[in-house]
């Protein structure tokens, strides 16, 4: 045990002092968040007009969109960490210390949800800077569903990591977040049926934002039974990828 919170202690620390990696992972989340929420701080019927009045605040709007692109962001950058700690041998070393696997996976997820909620943290910062208020129920609510539905991307960051060179993770990773966020609904809303829809309700991204929408003043379950289903079969999904992606790059000589 000793060994173990040694291990993830060295890992914590040295993500934080890492502080290109902070740039670049939380960074951009926030600046974007700065850019399009100042444009619309005083809207308080954000998307709609004299006639249709939606009672969206426009900050509030996009910080629910950008949680998803933020957090989301972070925890598959955990991923880069792993592909820099692999080429210069860091993770041949651990194999022969009394690390088990267990432990070291243990480490890496908690290092990705420390980077989370240090995002979610900014943004909610950012937010009610901008005037965003909420309950403190809603608050609690949506960070719980958010952390949740984070579960496939974590594991997801960790396979890319043994599986990807230093110089595709970025690649990957910024065309990966980008495609999944669009295909989720961060930038507009996927409404309505047909065979986009369907696709996009199939992948974790989209009950991620749906999650974040507890935000906008939705009631009951965002997910209900279809949502959780959808998260449950990913987050075993991505683990199992994550296992195998670990033991192929552990056999290798």
């Amino acid at each position: 045990m000793t060994a173990v919170l040694t291990y993830t202690r060295f890992e914590l620390v040295r993500t934080f002092r890492n502080k290109r990696f902070f740039i670049f992972s939380l960074g951009f989340p926030i600046v974007f968040y700065l850019l399009l929420a100042g444009t619309v701080r005083n809207n308080h019927n954000f998307g709609g007009d004299a006639t249709h009045h939606t009672g969206l605040f426009g900050p509030q709007y996009y910080m629910v969109g950008l949680l998803a692109f933020g957090t989301m962001a972070a925890a598959l950058a955990g991923g880069a960490r792993i592909a820099a700690e692999r080429s210069i041998g860091w993770n041949r070393q651990l194999r022969l210390t009394p690390l088990a696997p267990r432990s070291y996976f243990r480490a890496k997820i908690v290092t990705s949800y420390a980077m989370v909620l240090c995002s979610m943290a900014l943004l909610y910062a950012a937010g009610s800077f901008y005037g965003v208020r909420l309950p403190a129920s809603a608050w609690l609510r949506m960070s719980a569903l958010i952390l949740v539905a984070l579960i496939p991307f974590a594991a997801l960051g960790i396979a890319l990591g043994h599986l990807l060179t230093p110089e595709s993770m970025g690649p990957a990773l910024g065309a990966g977040v980008g495609l999944l966020a669009f295909l989720g609904g961060t930038w507009f809303p996927i409404t309505g049926s047909g065979l986009f829809v369907d696709f996009c309700q199939v992948l974790p991204s989209y009950w991620l934002v749906q999650a974040g929408h507890v935000g906008l003043g939705v009631s009951g379950d965002p997910w209900g039974l279809k949502g959780w289903l959808v998260i449950g079969a990913w987050s075993v999904a991505c683990s199992a990828f994550a296992i195998w992606a670990y033991r192929r790059d552990t056999q290798r000589v």
